[in-house]
Order: C-alpha cells, then sequence, then structure tokens
C-alpha cells in the first residue's frame, strides 16, 4: 500500500497553480472573455453636423492607407511594414504588429462620401464626415396661437 504524503512544497506549488490559473481565466467567469482590442484603435464623436474619426496609424504611411465610406459604414485599411534590422540582429522583445490590415465600422447615420476629409498628422488619422443634408435634424418652432 502506498501512502501519499503531502509536503509543504507541494502545497506552495498548488498554491502557485491556482494563482496561475485565476489570473488566466481572469474576468472569463463571467462570461466575458477579454480580447485584443482590433487595430488600428479608433475614436468616433457625433454632433449634428457630422462625425469625427481618429485612429492611431503610427507607421503607417499616406501611400498605404484607404478609406471608404458607403452609406454609413466606413472601412479603414492600410499597411504597417516591419522595421528593417541587421541579418545579424534577433529580437529581444516584438510587440509592434506590421502587415495588412482592415477595420470597418458602422457609423451612426449616414454621411456625405463626397465631402469627407482626412489628414494624417504625426501618427494620427484624422477623418471628418459631414452628414447627408436628409438626415440633419430640423429645429421646429413653436408659434403661440
Amino acid at each position: 500500500m502506498y501512502r501519499l504524503y503531502r509536503t509543504p512544497s507541494m502545497w506552495r506549488e498548488m498554491e502557485r497553480l491556482r494563482r496561475e490559473m485565476n489570473r488566466l481565466f481572469d474576468g472569463t467567469a463571467s462570461g466575458v472573455a477579454r480580447t485584443a482590442p482590433s487595430y488600428p484603435a479608433m475614436n468616433v464623436w457625433a454632433s449634428e453636423e457630422g462625425l469625427i474619426v481618429t485612429s492611431e496609424v503610427p507607421g503607417v504611411s499616406i501611400e498605404d492607407l484607404e478609406i471608404n465610406v458607403v452609406n454609413d459604414t466606413l472601412t479603414l485599411s492600410g499597411r504597417r511594414e516591419p522595421e528593417e534590422v541587421g541579418e545579424e540582429t534577433r529580437y529581444h522583445r516584438r510587440e509592434r504588429g506590421f502587415g495588412k490590415y482592415t477595420r470597418t465600422i458602422q457609423l451612426p447615420f449616414r454621411c456625405d462620401a463626397n465631402k469627407v476629409e482626412a489628414t494624417l498628422t504625426n501618427g494620427i488619422l484624422r477623418i471628418e464626415l459631414p452628414r447627408v443634408e436628409e438626415e440633419k435634424p430640423i429645429k421646429i418652432s413653436v408659434k403661440a396661437a
């Protein structure tokens, strides 16, 4: 007959394993898994006149960006080239991605695609999308009877 002897080091190892599993699954117990945000990160602001979209695209040249607007959908595509390092150089850490990407978001209303303007400054893309005239809110004045 074999007996299992529990040693203090075994309990420490089990506790370490439990902590690692909790860290790994942190946030998923409620059914909500943590995921990495889509690239590139975008912010969208809306007003009565239209939308402003900003996006972080460091390392992407103007020639590698493509913006399409169809009705209430904005599609941003681009390409970021990998950094050139010497042939004898090895990476110690590589976290910045490269390659092609496409990001499509639904806008809260239709925009006039013919009047869209985009500028790229210091790695931040700013897209101004004016609202179509038919969808702009109309202020109705009330008259006394």
